[in-house]
């Protein structure tokens, strides 16, 4: 069990599941920038983000929702997380002031297209973690909006998304220890990088992106000094 000094961020297993070296640079080194994918990004989540909430019948919606685990040692903030009411026999979360029994549904919004790998849905699982450590009720499943279809992607949160899940925020915390960041290693996803520059993934193999720098700033370096 961590304490509230030792949460990590839940983004954080998005980038370290999509590339450990973009993690470290980011979270370890402090490193960021910005491309037009992360700037339609950001503004997606801020309309999504802003903290509010609204009733419609058998619906609730809650909007910037705050969230942790402290078995998993992970905070974050949902983008949107619907409550569906469900019928009193059924298994679900107990709400504050709302009568009945609820059903969470996560949802998250991304820019772009679903992506081939998991790691999106790794994010979004690891909300569903926090929902069910936070209200005691199970969470089955959640959805992606992505911002290029404009449509909603359903994500079970089966057995095997649910470990992936919990082995990347226990690496997460493992590699936060070693304060390293992972060694870059070139892949075609690196072209949509928007830390490619800083990263240099054909020349910084195994280098810290700072150290790389500051030596790359001295008088008559050159590449392969």
């Amino acid at each position: 069990m961590f304490t509230e000094d030792d949460l990590l961020p839940i983004s954080a297993l998005q980038h370290l599941s999509f590339c450990e070296r973009q993690w470290g640079l980011m979270y370890l080194e402090g490193t960021w920038d910005e491309n037009p994918l992360t700037v339609e990004g950001g503004h997606l989540h801020e309309r999504a983000d802003e903290p509010a909430s609204e009733s419609r019948g058998d619906l609730r919606i809650a909007r910037g929702l705050r969230l942790r685990s402290l078995r998993l040692g992970l905070v974050g903030v949902a983008d949107v997380v619907e409550f569906h009411r469900l019928r009193e026999r059924d298994t679900g979360a107990r709400l504050i002031d709302c009568q009945g029994v609820w059903q969470p549904v996560p949802i998250e919004y991304k820019h772009g297209r679903p992506k081939a790998g998991r790691c999106d849905e790794v994010q979004l699982c690891a909300q569903a973690l926090c929902l069910e450590e936070m209200l005691g009720g199970e969470v089955p499943a959640g959805q992606i909006y992505y911002g290029k279809t404009r449509r909603r992607h359903d994500v079970v949160f089966d057995v095997a998304l649910r470990e992936e899940t919990e082995r990347l925020a226990a690496r997460t915390h493992a590699l936060t220890g070693e304060g390293k960041t992972p060694p870059g290693r070139y892949e075609r996803k690196c072209r949509s990088c928007s830390l490619i520059v800083q990263c240099q993934p054909k020349a910084t193999t195994g280098r810290s992106a700072a150290a790389y720098l500051r030596k790359a700033l001295q008088p008559g370096w050159n590449e392969e000094s």
